[in-house]
């Protein structure tokens, strides 16, 4: 059986993807920087390996005995210089699928004319092409516009956007052409690929029936949830700005925002129809994906959103070497007269729509704080308002532990000067439980003590409230 490896698994496409290689007859092996998280979203069958692609030894292990790789990583949510991390990635990459006998990598890039000045990440993701190609392995590249599908980023960014501005000036990249492709028929070519004989092994665009803008895709999202926006045109706004208006309106932070703009001012269509071709797909229009994409909103929350992504968070911090300061915890319990089902079932929904139990305007201020320093904020939510696993992101937080019924820890992922967490435990039996809520605070020197100690009142107040409405919350029923 051909053993086949998946990068980018945590990711929308990837994690999308992942699903139907499991359905289908090839092996699968995922690697992931924290496989922790990515555990509990894939079948018994899949393997998961513990890898990065900015690490060269650790992609060793992971492209042995290995076929196909599909390689679907990017930089696009590093702070700094994200064209030198891909470049790094992908060198690294092709040395190890090389040294390994890889046979054939499976790419996805992103659709713009090379022949002119393309923004940085559209450069970034050609110049990984390229990279990956300079190998001598076999690559098959597929260059996609935007993609429609519940919980991409693109629609994502358009539901925010026509749900929340009624009447809204927009800058000229909203009139910029786009060739959106389903995230199913995006799917379908990325397995298809594997079937197509390695002669034919060469560079793909794809794309939806449609050739529209921003604006067409707004109009019609409306249309489809009977509102009605009006746009008014603005002769001069800024990526930056931009980035900083779609922080504040929708789930994107500031540093994705801009590059997604700085992309989208170009103008990324099929010039090459060698796909319709060579693949028996018929990608569906606009109208028809955003139908799907609402369609499946509410469909099974195992479905990835951009947003669940490591990568969503910007870069994954190592620690290793950082000098902390003695651990700050601050641990406070509540008993409540309901079983551990019961007392578990508020602390199970919290974030999100349900919000944090006390104090909501102070999480939001927090997050809004977090947005203005490069964070990810409160934009994100979570993928399912009842349900928890190991890896899925809370507002600013990501779960890092979940034992039903009993325990939950929330890693946070907002701008810190040390790492946090906060964790709530239940025990008891048939008639009673305690609860028992952490706080817990690795300070990285004098930044980190003053911020403690700066905002303990508010902790004290916020964490105090959150622990009694929990507690009220469990015993009504």
């Amino acid at each position: 059986m051909s053993q086949i490896l998946l990068t980018g698994a945590s990711g929308y496409v990837g994690g999308r993807l992942l699903r139907a290689l499991e359905q289908s007859v090839y092996a699968v092996r995922c690697l992931a920087r924290r496989p922790e998280f990515l555990r509990s979203h894939i079948a018994s069958t899949t393997e998961v390996v513990p890898g990065d692609v900015l690490d060269r030894a650790s992609l060793d292990r992971a492209l042995q005995g290995i076929d196909t790789a599909y390689y679907l990583v990017h930089s696009m949510g590093s702070r700094g210089s994200f064209e030198t991390q891909d470049r790094l990635a992908a060198q690294n990459f092709a040395e190890a699928a090389t040294a390994a006998g890889v046979r054939r990598i499976i790419y996805l890039g992103g659709l713009g004319d090379d022949a002119q000045s393309l923004s940085p990440h559209l450069r970034s993701r050609q110049e990984v092409g390229r990279i990956l190609r300079a190998s001598g392995i076999p690559v098959l590249e597929f260059r996609a516009s935007i993609v429609i599908g519940s919980g991409s980023l693109s629609f994502e960014l358009i539901r925010s956007l026509v749900e929340r501005l009624p009447v809204m000036t927009t800058p000229r990249w909203v009139s910029m052409p786009a060739q959106p492709i389903a995230i199913d028929d995006l799917i379908a070519y990325l397995i298809a690929a594997l079937d197509l004989p390695i002669t034919e092994y060469r560079i793909y665009e794809i794309g939806g029936a449609d050739q529209v803008s921003y604006a067409d895709i707004m109009k019609a999202y409306a249309r489809h949830r009977g509102m009605r926006i009006r746009m008014i045109p603005v002769p001069v706004l800024t990526p930056f700005i931009s980035s900083l208006w779609l922080g504040l309106i929708t789930p994107l932070y500031a540093r994705i925002g801009r590059k997604l703009i700085e992309s989208i001012v170009h103008s990324t269509v099929v010039r090459d129809d060698s796909a319709l071709r060579t693949f028996p797909i018929r990608p569906i229009g606009m109208d028809a994906a955003l139908q799907k994409a609402l369609a499946n909103e509410d469909h099974d929350f195992a479905m990835t959103r951009w947003s669940d992504a490591l990568s969503s968070s910007g870069n994954v911090r190592s620690w290793g070497g950082v000098r902390f300061g003695a651990r700050l915890v601050d641990s406070r319990t509540m008993s409540v007269n309901a079983p551990p089902s019961d007392a578990f079932r508020p602390i199970r929904r919290i974030g999100g729509t349900t919000g944090w139990y006390a104090w909501n305007v102070l999480w939001h201020i927090r997050g809004f704080l977090d947005l203005l320093v490069g964070g990810v904020g409160m934009r994100r939510g979570r993928p399912h308002p009842e349900e928890l696993r190991v890896g899925d992101t809370v507002d600013f937080w990501r779960v890092e532990a979940y034992e039903p019924d009993c325990r939950v820890r929330f890693a946070a992922e907002m701008k810190l000067p040390g790492r946090a967490w906060l964790e709530f435990e239940v025990t008891g039996d048939e008639s009673s439980s305690v609860i028992r809520q952490t706080a817990i605070f690795d300070p990285i020197g004098l930044l980190g003590l003053l911020y403690w100690y700066g905002i303990y009142p508010l902790h004290l107040m916020v964490f105090k409230g959150m622990l009694k409405n929990i507690a009220a919350e469990a015993t009504n029923r």
